[in-house]
């Protein structure tokens, strides 16, 4: 199915979110590659060594889930889009997410905005609780949203409406 839609699966999806506990212990990025493709600035980007691509530029990143900080300089940076943070260590029922928007209107803050799944279904509805567009985001917005964690695997992106 994914070579014919380009959605993952969900076994494809879980296999590239770090264990529960780690997500608990604070932020920490999601890289949803699924092809090989000639990319890296996600590893350029990561000042931890969190991110490998290894020498095979075509390779697909692997994270070590240790060494990420959740610091979001890797979401910012990749052309994609296939990066998110994810942090479950604020409250025991929701989990913020954070994911790069790149549509109009930008989400305010306080704002409650749909929140979509991979296919772009409307699944929950979500809080947004920060907007991040400095210049050095190159035109990637970061939008943090508050989600109830029965969508933490779920959730992927999110629809503003005027």
């Amino acid at each position: 199915m994914f070579e014919k839609t380009g959605i993952p699966n969900a076994e494809m999806v879980m296999e590239k979110f770090p264990s529960i506990e780690r997500i608990n212990q604070g932020a920490v990025a999601v890289v949803e590659c699924y092809k090989e493709i000639p990319c890296n600035p996600c590893q350029t980007a990561c000042k931890f060594d969190a991110i490998k691509v290894g020498e095979d530029i075509n390779s697909i990143p692997e994270v070590c889930f240790e060494n990420c900080t959740g610091c979001a300089v890797c979401l910012s940076k990749c052309p994609g889009l296939a990066i998110m943070i994810v942090d479950g260590s604020k409250c025991s029922d929701k989990a913020e997410v954070k994911i790069p928007y790149e549509f109009l209107p930008l989400p305010a803050e306080g704002q409650i905005v749909k929140g979509l799944n991979r296919e772009g279904r409307h699944i929950t509805d979500v809080k947004v609780l920060k907007v991040l567009n400095p210049k050095s985001f190159d035109r990637t917005p970061i939008v943090t949203i508050e989600v109830d964690r029965k969508f933490l695997y779920e959730i992927r992106n999110i629809k503003a409406e005027v």
